[in-house]
Order: structure tokens, then sequence, then C-alpha cells
């Protein structure tokens, strides 16, 4: 009896268990479903119109001369004077003697190889007269037959023709030389650095001087290889040389003593290589008369400057130009769509032809038939429901608008009673540049309905505020 029991209790307790579990399945209700819709939010929105873009690339590089010479003496000599612009940092023109060095030895050597010329000379007519003479004797005594080379003095005459002509070189080079003791500008610059002044006594083969040309400035630019490619330059190739008189503009900024100064040039040439180490193409950009003086009165652009530059790239044409900052995950775009329960959130997978820090320029994936949403939506669902507003509709109502004279103290949209802050903060206590530019920054992010910003700031704020004995007026915390 025992043994059964103890078989016939686990037995019957999981029949009661089984059989509980099926009349719960069989008599269960089934729970209320609630239809969920979301609210359709307000969003403003922009026709999409196409344009054309100026695509304007940004570089940087260091300003060079277009020459940089060294003054070399090719004669030995004492420096006897210098030009009073033989000086570093002075300004020199072309032609212009810098150096003059003690003549007196080539004068000397331009006399004698004049003497050995006119003793050349002279021997060289009585030498030809020599040889007229024997032809005509020979002619007198042997009718008919032909005359040897030496009986006509042949070889004599070509000795002395060519005693002649070594007397001339030796003239040439003497002149050369005396002029050579007038070390000239080969080119208009600037003197950048001298080695020798007056007494000197110079050596050939020594450097005098370094200069450089002031015509023209180049400056050398790094451009990435799709940054290249937006450029108007020509390819080159074997056996081309094609010369870009009219290359792409460039325009030079250069900030001095706050005051920010521009140059206009244009890019003349590409070198040659891909820099191995940046994975760069250099460009080179050429600038008239950099140290000449303006109308509006700037600084000459002096060599060694480090300068912004803006290359004037090509036009895109037919392309759709949006903000930044609405491109979300750098693939996609919000628009908005007409469906018969009203407005919806639709993303576009658009293809970036050129994108700046403001702008994003779309080739593909738009069309002028949708609607780009302005609003930064934090849940951009497929489908998700909006209210559209147009962006002209938008910015005419609030032309329209009375001007507030101030804003409530308790606001709470868009930033406008935090504006009012601002203005209520001391003079004798002004904001740190720092923190005026994040409340600035909160501010038009909230305007156009982005008020992630404005809880750290107002954060902020209080916490100046409370360091500093500032009372703040009342405004409602977000």
């Amino acid at each position: 009896m025992k043994k059964a029991l103890k078989i016939l209790i686990p037995i019957g307790i999981l029949a009661l268990a089984i059989a509980i579990t099926i009349l719960m399945f069989a008599f269960k209700k089934e729970a209320r479903r609630r239809n969920f819709q979301a609210q359709p939010r307000e969003v403003v929105a922009r026709p999409l119109v196409k344009e054309d873009y100026q695509i304007v690339l940004e570089s940087q590089g260091t300003v060079q001369a277009r020459t940089t010479s060294s003054f070399i003496s090719e004669v030995r000599g004492r420096i006897t004077s210098i030009s009073p612009n033989f000086r570093e940092g002075a300004f020199f023109e072309n032609g212009e003697v810098l150096i003059e060095i003690d003549p007196s030895d080539y004068e000397t050597e331009l006399i004698v190889a004049q003497a050995a010329s006119a003793q050349a000379e002279l021997a060289l007519t009585q030498e030809q007269a020599r040889s007229d003479q024997a032809r005509r004797d020979w002619e007198r005594l042997n009718p008919g037959v032909p005359a040897n080379r030496l009986t006509l003095r042949e070889p004599q005459l070509k000795q002395v023709a060519a005693a002649l002509a070594s007397a001339n070189a030796r003239i040439k080079t003497a002149e050369s030389n005396l002029a050579r003791t007038s070390i000239k500008a080969p080119f208009a610059g600037r003197l950048l650095s001298k080695n020798v002044d007056v007494g000197q006594y110079v050596s050939p083969g020594g450097q005098l001087a370094r200069g450089y040309a002031v015509d023209f400035a180049e400056v050398r630019l790094p451009l990435t290889a799709t940054q290249f490619s937006y450029l108007d330059m020509p390819s080159i190739y074997r056996g081309e040389n094609p010369t870009i008189e009219e290359g792409p503009q460039v325009t030079l900024q250069l900030e001095v003593a706050g005051k920010t100064h521009r140059w206009t040039g244009r890019i003349v040439r590409a070198e040659g290589a891909v820099d191995t180490r940046s994975r760069q193409l250099f460009v080179v950009a050429q600038i008239d008369n950099p140290y000449g003086r303006s109308t509006t009165d700037r600084p000459p652009l002096k060599v060694g400057s480090f300068v912004k530059a803006a290359l004037t790239g090509k036009v895109l044409k037919d392309v759709f130009i949006l903000p930044r900052n609405l491109l979300r995950e750098n693939s996609y775009v919000l628009t908005i769509a007409k469906n018969e329960g009203g407005d919806v959130l639709r993303r576009k997978t658009v293809e970036i032809a050129w994108q700046t820090d403001e702008v994003v320029v779309v080739k593909k994936g738009l069309t002028t038939d949708d609607l780009l949403c302005l609003t930064q939506v934090p849940i951009a669902l497929e489908n998700y429901p909006v209210h559209s507003v147009l962006e002209s509709n938008v910015t005419e109502t609030a032309s329209k608008a009375p001007e507030r004279r101030g804003p409530p103290a308790n606001s709470r949209g868009g930033g406008g009673g935090f504006s009012g802050i601002l203005a209520a903060i001391p003079a004798d206590k002004p904001l740190p540049p720092e923190l005026k530019a994040k409340l600035t920054a909160a501010i038009e992010a909230a305007k156009s309905g982005d008020r992630s910003q404005m809880r750290p700031a107002i954060g902020e704020l209080r916490a100046w505020a409370k360091d500093n004995d500032v009372e703040l007026p009342s405004f409602g915390r977000r």
C-alpha cells in the first residue's frame, strides 16, 4: 500500500497541474489593444531648387621667392666700393652695380693683350705680302705649273693668322674680366645676406651675398587627390609642356596685428610628383609684385610668411545645396512627403558631390519635387507624422510680428527669454568670451528647434553668476 501511494501521489499532482494549465489557457482573457497614434510635430520645410555651386578649395603654405641666387665673384681683387643698397633687407634694381673690385690689374692685362694683337696683325700683313710675292714669282718663272703650299707660304700665313686670333681672344678675356670687376644685380630683388664689405680681398668663386627676386612671389599649396580633381588644371603628358597663362585664381590671406590682408594670384603649375609622406600633390601659386605699395596700405607679402589660400575650383552644375547639419549619418537627409493621413517624414539617401563645414552639395538622391525638412527631429522614423510649414511662411510671419520690448521671464520657447537674461548681465562683470559664445550658440540652436544645448548652458550660467555674486532674472527651468 505504501509503495502504491508513493507512485500515485506524484502522478496525481502532475495530472492536477496539467489540468489547471489547460483550464487557464482555455479561459484566458485577451488583453485590450490600444491604438497609439503619434501626435504630428510641426516642422519647417523648404522646397528644393537646383543651383550651380562654385567650389572653393582651402589650403595653406609658406611664401617663397621665385628666384633666389648667390652672388659669386668671378675675378680676384680688393673691393673698392659698394652700393648704398648693398645691405641686408635693401632693395636693388636689375643691372644696378652692387660691388666694385679694383680693376687696375685687368686694365693692364687688356693693354698687354691689345699690344699682342697689334703685333700679330702686323705679322699677318707682312706674311700676306710675302705670300703674294711668292705667287707672282712662281707664275713668272714657271708658267702653267701649279705651285705647292710651301712655295706660296701658306703654312706660315696660317700660323700668323692663328696668332692674331689668339691675341684677339686674349683681348676679349681681358675685357670680360675688366667688366666683371663691377658686380651687377641680375634681377630686381632684395638682399638677404652679405658676406663682404669695402676693403676685403675676394677670390674667384667666393660668395659675396645672397638675394632673391621681388617681381613675383610663389606659394606651394598642398592638395589631396580629391581636391586636385576639382581644380581646373590640364593634365601634362610626356612630350607636352603646356603654358598655363590663365590658371585658377587663388586668394591668399594673412593676418597681421589683428587685421586680415588679402592678395590675388594665379596657379601657374603643378609639381610632378606626389609627396610620399602626406600623399598630397603641390600646386604653385604666383603673386605679382608682392612688395609693391597698394591703395589699401597693406603690408608687403614677405618671403617666409605663412598664409591661408582659397583656390577657385570647378563649378558644379544643377546640384542641391543643403545646410551641413541636415545630413544624417553622412548618408541621408529627411524630406516631407504627402499621404492620405497628412505629412510624413521620409529618409532620402543622397550622393554627395562636395561638402564643407557649412554646406553639403548633393548631385543624386533628391528631386525638385521633394520638400526638405529643416527642423531637427530627434526620432526620425520613416513615415513619422508631421505638420509642415514652408520656410517662406515662417519668415513672413516673423517679419510681421510686433516688436517685443522685453521677453517674459518664464519664457520656454526658442531661447527668446534667455536672450533677455544676457542683456541683463551687469556691464562691470561681463561674461567670459567662451561662456558667451556657448550661450549664443545654444540660443541659435533653440530657435531652430534643437534645445539640447540649453540645459548645460543654463547650468554654466548659474554657476558663473553664483561665483561672481551676480543676480540673474528668474526664468523657467528646462
